[in-house]
């Protein structure tokens, strides 16, 4: 099936797109999400050149697109409207893992475009998932954090099984409500890893305090 693959950078998205990859379906592009300014990522607050390095990377083209959050579903629907058009394609990709409010977005939204949903990972275990996303050889660390339940010092980490470890149990192991956000810097898709050379973190207020890696050079 020609699919598109929604793409913020992190493991569960890039783990859903080499789920989908490898299970047959054809990924003729890669969608990512900017602020309005488009110096962003709307999901992760990564730099927008750091999401086009990724991609060229691993090889699949990039779309990048400031998404108005007011017109979100709009412009959303409009962009997979153009794709269908012009490039035939059946389905999206999304790496969505258990939430229900967002698993309903997406059934709703893709029923309306007569487009097929596609989550990899729907369902599974946390705990069993980011174990195998480690074992497949996935490398992320931490870009964001929710400040009132991981500080600073979480930002940069490397995700792997001494950091699973140390969370709080409380805490889910892929970080799905939010809890913490990810950089894929390395994996099976890769021609070769992403270093970060210098970073800072800074702290934002975005839907409540966030610890955010503010990545400055990088190669």
């Amino acid at each position: 099936m020609k699919v598109v693959c929604l793409w913020s950078g992190g493991k569960d998205s890039c783990f859903a797109c080499y789920k989908a990859k490898i299970s047959g379906h054809k990924i003729l592009g890669l969608f990512n999400f900017t602020e309005t300014e488009g110096n962003k990522s709307l999901s992760h607050g990564l730099p927008a050149e750091l999401i086009v390095k990724q991609a060229k990377l691993i090889g699949i083209p990039l779309v990048q697109k400031a998404m108005p959050k007011e017109k979100y579903e709009e412009e959303f629907k409009s962009l997979v409207s153009e794709w269908k058009k012009k490039k035939g394609i059946e389905g999206i990709v999304f790496g969505d893992i258990y939430l229900k409010e967002h698993k309903d977005w997406i059934d709703r939204v893709c029923r309306e475009l007569k487009v097929k949903p596609i989550l990899p990972l729907w369902k599974r275990d946390t705990a069993q998932l980011i174990l195998e996303m480690l074992d497949r050889g996935f490398e992320s660390i931490v870009v964001a954090t929710k400040a009132d339940i991981l500080g600073k010092e979480w930002l940069g980490r490397k995700i792997d099984k001494e950091f699973v470890r140390g969370l709080n149990p409380k805490i889910d192991p892929c970080g799905e409500k939010g809890e913490f956000h990810t950089l894929v810097v390395d994996g099976p898709m890769f021609s070769k890893p992403i270093k970060i050379i210098e970073a800072e973190p800074v702290i934002k207020e975005r839907f409540g305090k966030h610890w955010f890696l503010n990545i400055k050079k990088y190669n």
